[in-house]
């Protein structure tokens, strides 16, 4: 079960915005390129002005960016704004997002840069390796357990244990360990899924 399965719900409250916004010129390039410069510098403060209560601005900005990621999508779908140029923007807008948005909490972790960093460069590999689906004769794989947007609620949620109090301290090298298996599990799941997908479409 990942949350990206709740997505067509999601897409249905945000349909009326988005036929608003198409109406009115906006773009699925603009929308997109907005999320990952507004994600890039909320990582950038954070990472300069690493005050807890300030981590609070984590999962609002992922509920929003999780937001924006959709219109992008339905503007690009269902208003006939489907280009290149797009499908670039919102694969690498996608992993630049999340980088960025990650990094602020090596800054706070008293261990060191490593384990955080570690998570990171996993995370963009799923991403990657969902992306390859298309490149053997899939589609692009989404499969979980931790696909984009269950770290944004990992994140969030993390966000808030800071904003709160929370500390890192010793048992933060468990947390790590525990996202970078599960990331693991996800590559191994994207491509058993891609692989399988890909034997059946040649038959």
């Amino acid at each position: 079960m990942s949350v990206y399965q709740l997505k067509s719900r999601f897409q249905n409250i945000l349909r009326p915005l988005v036929r608003f916004l198409a109406a009115r010129g906006v773009t699925a390039n603009q929308v997109t390129s907005l999320a990952a410069a507004v994600s890039v510098a909320l990582g950038l403060f954070l990472s300069l002005a690493p005050f807890p209560h300030w981590f609070l601005l984590v999962p609002v900005w992922f509920l929003l960016r999780m937001g924006l990621n959709a219109i992008d999508g339905m503007l690009a779908r269902e208003h006939g704004q489907k280009s290149i140029l797009g499908a670039y923007l919102n694969e690498m807008g996608d992993v630049v997002s999340d980088v960025a948005l990650y990094v602020p909490f090596a800054f706070i972790d008293p261990n060191g840069w490593m384990p955080a960093i570690s998570v990171i460069f996993l995370s963009a590999l799923t991403e990657f390796t969902g992306i390859l689906g298309q490149t053997v004769g899939a589609s692009r794989r989404y499969d979980g357990p931790l696909g984009k947007s269950d770290r944004a609620v990992l994140f969030g949620a993390l966000g808030i244990f800071v904003a709160v109090g929370g500390t890192f301290a010793a048992w933060t090298w468990g947390f790590w360990a525990l996202v970078a298996l599960l990331l693991i599990w996800t590559i191994i799941n994207r491509i058993r899924a891609g692989i399988r997908e890909a034997q059946t479409a040649a038959r």
